[in-house]
């Protein structure tokens, strides 16, 4: 009898691996308007990622337009030990990154409060212009950015040496103060970003089931306690993810917003130039294919294994939440 019982439960398992493992042919069947949907963002990345890749092979030659990509001299690394030893490539790596920080972390303060701002307001309709007021900035072009910067700031006509003048007090040089351009950077790019995140983070909360915020309504909870205890956690998830995203450009600048409030002004590049700013400059400039090529390999890199290692420590701490 408990041979039949064990006869009768590996044929069991044996039914139930097979019907866990379909045919891939059944799978893309099964699945075929999900797979119908997702082809424009596959051909947009074969494209503009993947097929581009073997560029890369760029920052390892003596690069010239005769020979071509593999047919120009392999050097090796001395592209690399160029930018190393020139030490270009540390201030430029610090400024990204500590932008990016200051863009990921007081961006996403700035996103919550105002998501739990919206989500507190009762009337409908001063929410929806509050909303659409706050997410135009996302639209405006880091062209029109620069030149509404540029009218307010300049030293001869702009709107705050105006004010100054006619308050009797010298005027400022501001593209001349590269101290003051790291504020003024985060205070345009939270402008303009502050206003999307906030949507984003206000569709989480629209989420969060209601019977969990009515139950705390019922217990007493006041409006802190409730954002405190209900909402703040329930939005864990969403800013976990949001964050390891963001990590993974932590590398790359917002080149419109940067070369547009800064442009070619040499005064400003010990607090101001990014990668891609230098890259850029050593292309229309120098035609300088090779070390901006490894600048660019090198900045794809480092994003690369910072999501890894970021999603790895994710893991570690509750699965749930990491990426793969």
């Amino acid at each position: 009898m408990e041979i039949t019982k064990e006869a009768a439960f590996s044929k069991s398992d044996k039914q139930g691996n097979s019907r866990k493992k379909k045919p891939f042919v059944t799978k893309i069947k099964e699945n075929r308007v999900l797979i119908l949907m997702c082809i424009p963002a596959i051909i947009f990345f074969l494209v503009f990622a993947y097929a581009p890749m073997p560029g890369n092979y760029i920052a390892f030659t003596n690069f010239n337009f005769r020979d071509g990509i593999f047919g120009s001299p392999f050097v090796g690394l001395k592209n690399f030990e160029f930018l190393i030893k020139s030490g270009q490539l540390w201030n430029l790596t610090r400024n990204t990154i500590l932008y990016n920080i200051a863009f990921i972390g007081l961006g996403n303060i700035l996103q919550i409060t105002i998501a739990l701002m919206l989500n507190e307001i009762h009337n409908k309709y001063f929410k929806k212009v509050s909303q659409t007021l706050m997410f135009l900035p996302y639209f405006i072009s880091a062209v029109l950015i620069g030149a509404i910067a540029f009218n307010i700031l300049n030293y001869d006509t702009g709107v705050l040496n105006t004010i100054i003048r006619e308050a009797g007090g010298n005027p400022l040089k501001i593209y001349s103060m590269a101290g003051a351009w790291p504020f003024i950077i985060i205070f345009c790019q939270l402008w303009q970003s502050t206003g999307y995140g906030s949507i984003v983070y206000f569709a989480a909360i629209m989420g969060i089931d209601k019977s969990m915020i009515e139950a705390a309504q019922v217990d007493g909870a006041t409006s802190w306690q409730r954002i405190r205890y209900v909402i703040l956690p329930n939005l864990k998830p969403t800013f976990v993810i949001l964050l390891l995203f963001s990590l993974g450009g932590i590398m790359r600048g917002n080149f419109g917003l940067f070369w547009n409030l800064i442009g070619n002004n040499s005064q400003l590049y010990a607090t101001t130039d990014i990668i891609e700013t230098s890259v850029y400059r050593m292309m229309m400039s120098q035609n300088n294919f090779t070390a901006s090529t490894a600048v660019g390999l090198y900045q794809s890199l480092f994003g690369f294994a910072l999501v890894m290692i970021s999603n790895w420590v994710v893991r570690k701490i509750n699965k749930d939440y990491a990426l793969f």
